[in-house]
């Protein structure tokens, strides 16, 4: 962290991203200091204090009013910028960081300011000045609307002004309404309209995920439950998510390692009144993991607890099955025709990646030259997106499940993990991002997002401190890993 840090303040002070290998900077959320404010919390939390000070300090310089960019995607300033000051404010006690958020909050409410108050996410702030007319948008990326609700709710509980809290509850309200309305009932589609405060059709394809555009939703409703000091609104609707999962949605996937009892979330399609199954592993969904245990343990469900290991497992085993021992961003697995045996099938698997190949190039080529050109590990099908962007999500669920059922083998493969993904990503200035994680010596990505300071270091961080310092007891974490302390008055709920 430390390096990451002084390489940030050296050469990108106050810009939203550091370029890791040339060492520029970049605008990515609004030009607001994107990685000093997702980083405030990890200062704090690694006792960099004289850092932690000086980026305060800092904070005043920020104009929410600015913005070279001509629209704000609402979800990512929330989870990142108010997230990021909460968090800080919580943990520190330092007023500035508290009335920041306020200064903040104040414009984002805005984007609330709609005839059927679902709020706009990709948000002209500088056209509703102006008096333009607002109107939620008919297409709407299924994380980015529900996913505001954990942020405003602890703004209101530390102000006590119940306004934040009221504009998310009218949004999480309408996705209970239409929890079970769905094509897939339990569930809800990437894609929904905020405008009609309809999530479904029933003449067109769709498609159901806990990985990318959804995946903040499903985690949200535990931690909702945990802040709220248990919430029955979303008990249900958690419980209901996490049912149809269970049915329609997790797999174990082939392993030449014939032993691992691993899950993997599939994505499902909707087509035709039919429910598909795409045997994709994304590396975004590999919260799922550290989700269901946290569930189980706040509703005291050890089968939740049981899968959440399981996926977790699945995403170790993703990990290790790579040559540079780092899953990518995307793959494609073999599915286990029967969860219960599932013994090594060397034909299943050329199958798999013959059918997967585009096809183009299936008359010029077979299943062995397939997987020697695209470098693929047994049980990969295929890689549609081979790199690794420093993501945190498997670290997470380590984090999670250990804190949850305190295995130390965890803490041996979160080590493990980090002395790998620290080795292949270090460059001049901090760390970039992988193009390719099934080649060790190709380039890298002049990348480095917030979220490796924010998110993927201080998991790495706490998995080897003690269980009570910052304790999940205490401590709700929002999808950008910034802890929000739990009142006192909900502790034993």
């Amino acid at each position: 962290m430390q390096r990451s840090w002084d390489a940030y303040r050296r050469h990108a002070w106050l810009a939203d991203e550091l370029l890791p290998v040339s060492g520029g900077n970049k605008t990515a959320f609004g030009g607001w200091a994107a990685t000093l404010v997702d980083s405030l919390d990890t200062l704090w939390i690694m006792d960099l204090k004289e850092e932690f000070q000086e980026a305060v300090d800092s904070i005043v310089q920020i104009d929410f009013t600015a913005t070279t960019q001509k629209s704000i995607n609402v979800f990512e300033t929330t989870i990142r910028y108010l997230g990021g000051f909460l968090s800080a404010y919580d943990l520190s006690d330092d007023k500035r960081l508290l009335d920041k958020s306020l200064e903040l909050a104040d414009m984002l409410y805005a984007a609330f300011d709609t005839p059927n108050r679902m709020p706009i996410l990709r948000w002209d702030f500088h056209a509703a000045r102006k008096g333009e007319e607002q109107v939620a948008s008919d297409h709407v990326v299924l994380a980015e609307m529900g996913s505001l609700c954990l942020e405003f709710t602890r703004l209101s509980q530390i102000t006590r002004d119940p306004r934040w809290y009221d504009a998310v509850a009218r949004v999480m309200d309408v996705f209970r309404d239409q929890q079970y309305q769905s094509n897939i009932p339990g569930m809800w589609p990437l894609i929904v309209n905020g405008r009609d405060m309809e999530f479904f059709s029933k003449h067109s394809s769709q498609v159901f995920s806990i990985a990318a555009l959804g995946d903040s939703v499903y985690e949200y409703l535990p931690k909702m439950y945990a802040l709220l000091g248990g919430s029955e609104q979303y008990a249900a609707m958690f419980n209901g998510a996490m049912n149809t999962l269970m049915k329609h949605s997790l797999f174990r996937p082939m392993t030449k390692q014939g032993d691992v009892d691993a899950l993997v979330p599939g994505a499902l399609r909707f087509l035709e009144e039919k429910i598909t199954v795409q045997a994709e592993l994304q590396h975004l969904s590999c919260f799922s993991g550290g989700m269901f245990a946290l569930g189980g343990k706040l509703l005291q469900n050890d089968s939740y607890v049981a899968i959440g290991r399981k996926l977790t497992d699945g995403c170790i085993w993703a990990y290790d099955n790579f040559p540079t021992k780092i899953m990518p961003e995307v793959s494609n697995v073999v599915r286990c025709k029967d969860d219960a045996s599932c013994p090594w099938d060397e034909d299943e698997w050329n199958r798999a990646v013959y059918d997967l190949a585009p096809f183009e190039i299936k008359d010029s080529t077979n299943s062995s030259e397939l997987i020697k050109n695209n470098r693929l590990p047994p049980g990969i099908a295929s890689i549609p997106d081979p790199g690794y962007r420093l993501r945190p999500e498997a670290i997470e669920s380590i984090f999670i499940n250990y804190r949850v059922t305190g295995d130390e083998s965890l803490q041996d493969t979160a080590w493990s993990m980090f002395k790998t993904v620290y080795a292949h990503t270090r460059t001049e200035f901090a760390h970039a991002a992988m193009k390719d994680v099934t080649n060790g010596t190709a380039p890298m990505e002049d990348s480095m997002e917030s979220f490796w300071t924010a998110e993927t270091l201080k998991y790495y961080y706490l998995v080897f401190c003690e269980p009570e310092y910052v304790s999940l007891d205490d401590y709700v974490f929002n999808t950008e890993a910034h802890p929000f302390r739990r009142p006192e008055y909900v502790r034993g709920g």
